[in-house]
C-alpha cells in the first residue's frame, strides 16, 4: 500500500491511501535505529510504504525520497532536529505586530531555513484592524522592506474577513505549511478562509500576550477551492540546523546577489575590508534590521527577541 502522511501524532500517523481511504498506521521500529537524529523521523506530507500486520495493523516500512522539508531545531535536547512538514510547495509564515509581536529575528530564521530548502515563503501580516497608527507604520516599513527583496507579503484580518480572498488565491491547487507563533491567528484564519475545518481557537494570555498552543500535531486538511494545508502548532523559537556559517549570507536573497562584488571570495561580512554586503548596509541598500539578524544567526545567538532596530 502507498499513501501519504496527513497527520503525526509522534506515535500513531493517521495516513491517506491512494484510493483515497484513511487509516492509523504506526510505524516500524527501524527507523528509530537509523541514527535519524529527529524527533519525527516520519513528517506530514511524507510519501509512504505501508504493510498490513497479521493483526490487522498497518506499519510504515518506507519513506519516499523527499522533494523538500522545512526543519528546525528540536526543543527536545537529546534529539537534534524537527522537521516540520515535507514535500510542501510554500510556506505562508502568519506575522502579527502586536498582540503577540513577532520579532524580525524569528521571521529572518524562518525565511533563511525555507530558502536553505527551496521553499517560497509568503508572508501574512494578520490582525491588521487591532494596530496603533505607529504600528501600522511599523508593519508598513516591514512589508516594504521584505517585498523589496523579494518576498510577496499580504495584509489580512482574520476576524474582520479583510482580504482573505488574497490568501485563497495563493493557496489555490498548492501544499502549503503554515507556521507562525502561538497566538497570531493561523487557526482563526484557516477557519475563516475553510469554515468546514472547524479547527480550535484559542484566546490571547492577557498576561504574556502571547498565544495558548490550540494546535498540538502537525495535520493536513484538503481546501476545497483546491489544494492542501498542513497546519503546525505554533513556534516559540525558531533554531536553526544543518547551516554552515560561511554559507549563511546565500539564504538572505539580497546578500545572495552582492556575493560576487565583495573582495574575498571567502568573505563573511563581518570584518573584511571591501564588503559588498557592509558596503550596502551603509547605503541602505541592505536594511539594517536584516544584516543584524545575520550576525545573531552567525553568532548562533538564538534569543528569538535579538531586535535588530527594535524591531
Amino acid at each position: 500500500m502507498k499513501g501519504i502522511v496527513i497527520k503525526s501524532t509522534g506515535s500513531w500517523y493517521s495516513v491517506r491511501l491512494d484510493n483515497g481511504e484513511q487509516i492509523e498506521a504506526r510505524i516500524k521500529g527501524k527507523f528509530r535505529l537509523k541514527g535519524i537524529r529527529t524527533t519525527n523521523p516520519i513528517a506530514v506530507g511524507d510519501n509512504v510504504k505501508l504493510s498490513e500486520e497479521e493483526d490487522g495493523t498497518a506499519v510504515i516500512n518506507e519513506i519516499e525520497k523527499r522533494k523538500n522539508y522545512i526543519i528546525r531545531k528540536s526543543i527536545n535536547l537529546s534529539k537534534k532536529s524537527h522537521i516540520l512538514a515535507a514535500n510542501i510547495d510554500q510556506a505562508i509564515l502568519i506575522v502579527t505586530i502586536s498582540q503577540p509581536k513577532t520579532y524580525t529575528a524569528f521571521i529572518d530564521r524562518f525565511l533563511v531555513t525555507a530558502e536553505a530548502y527551496h521553499i517560497p515563503t509568503i508572508i501574512v501580516f494578520n490582525k491588521i484592524d487591532i494596530y496603533t497608527k505607529e504600528e501600522k507604520e511599523e508593519l508598513s516599513f516591514l512589508k516594504t522592506s521584505y517585498e523589496k527583496i523579494g518576498y510577496k507579503c499580504l495584509e489580512v484580518s482574520a476576524t474582520e474577513k479583510t482580504n482573505l480572498n488574497d490568501v485563497i488565491g495563493v493557496m489555490e491547487n498548492k501544499v502549503s505549511m503554515i507556521s507562525g507563533h502561538s497566538g497570531v491567528g493561523k487557526t482563526t484564519l484557516l477557519n475563516m478562509i475553510e469554515p468546514t475545518l472547524n479547527l480550535k481557537t484559542s484566546e490571547i494570555s492577557e498576561m504574556h500576550k502571547a498565544g495558548k498552543h490550540t494546535t498540538t500535531f502537525a495535520e493536513m486538511f484538503e481546501l476545497s477551492f483546491g489544494g492542501y494545508i498542513i497546519d503546525t502548532p505554533g513556534i516559540k523559537a525558531f533554531g536553526l540546523i544543518e547551516f554552515k556559517k560561511e554559507e549563511l549570507s546565500h539564504y538572505f536573497l539580497e546578500m545572495r546577489q552582492r556575493l560576487k562584488n565583495c573582495h574575498f571570495n571567502n568573505c563573511l561580512h563581518i570584518n573584511e575590508p571591501k564588503c559588498a554586503i557592509k558596503d550596502a548596509v551603509a547605503e541602505g541598500k541592505i536594511t539594517e534590521f536584516r544584516y543584524l539578524n545575520y550576525l545573531g544567526m552567525y553568532n548562533d545567538d538564538e534569543d528569538e527577541n535579538y531586535r535588530g532596530l527594535g524591531y
